[in-house]
């Protein structure tokens, strides 16, 4: 059986290139056009910063409709979208130009943002490097991963999911070698609800699902 490689990242934060956005309309304007890059670091990789600009939303346009446009409807609205839900980085940013065209529908203008308070749309490259440590039987996951950082955390069960097998986090694409002796490890991964965990509640819940199956 292949161990499992434990790997960490860190990101390397750029800005996109697209005009800051001072106001909702402008907002729509550069998502409507941003690069899935784009979406997928407010969306995803702002869980790799050390804490939450504003920790009731763990995407940066909600975060950015409450503290800037104080439109707390809207911040609610982008609040509750689960981006692991959507099949693709287009479906959700169709949603996302629904819910801008349902609000402005609704104002009577253009809610804008003083000097100082635009939103900057951000990407980042994703540096991975080896930490050294393998896994060689499903009894040693769970001990290993109460130990990641939560680079590894990040990588192996976010970013995994852009990676082959699609839509499948690290750990469960590995457990497959196993065959059915795994099986209800990995129904127990697929539990988790990664949309409001933080990197380290992920930890605590893949360790809380791998040890109930493996007492």
């Amino acid at each position: 059986m292949n161990p499992f490689v434990v790997m960490d990242c860190v990101l390397l934060t750029r800005m996109s290139g697209l005009q800051e956005a001072a106001s909702l309309r402008e907002l729509r304007e550069r998502v409507a056009v941003c690069s899935e890059n784009v979406l997928y670091h407010h969306f995803h990789e702002t869980l790799l910063r050390p804490t939450f600009d504003y920790p009731d939303y763990h995407n940066d346009f909600a975060v950015w409709a409450k503290l800037h446009l104080a439109d707390p409807l809207l911040a609610e609205r982008f609040g509750i979208i689960d981006p692991f839900s959507f099949s693709s980085l287009e479906e959700l940013r169709g949603v996302m130009l629904e819910i801008i065209d349902e609000r402005l529908n609704v104002l009577s203008i253009s809610p804008t943002v003083s000097r100082g308070s635009e939103f900057y749309f951000f990407e980042a490259d994703t540096v991975v490097f080896d930490t050294g440590d393998r896994i060689c039987s499903p009894a040693e996951l769970a001990p290993v991963v109460s130990r990641m950082s939560t680079g590894s955390i990040f990588f192996h069960f976010i970013e995994a999911h852009r990676r082959e097998p699609i839509d499948m986090d690290d750990f469960s694409a590995w457990l497959i070698q196993f065959g059915d002796e795994t099986s209800d490890l990995r129904d127990a991964l697929q539990t988790i609800d990664n949309a409001f965990l933080t990197l380290s509640e992920m930890r605590n819940e893949i360790c809380d699902r791998l040890s109930a199956q493996n007492p």
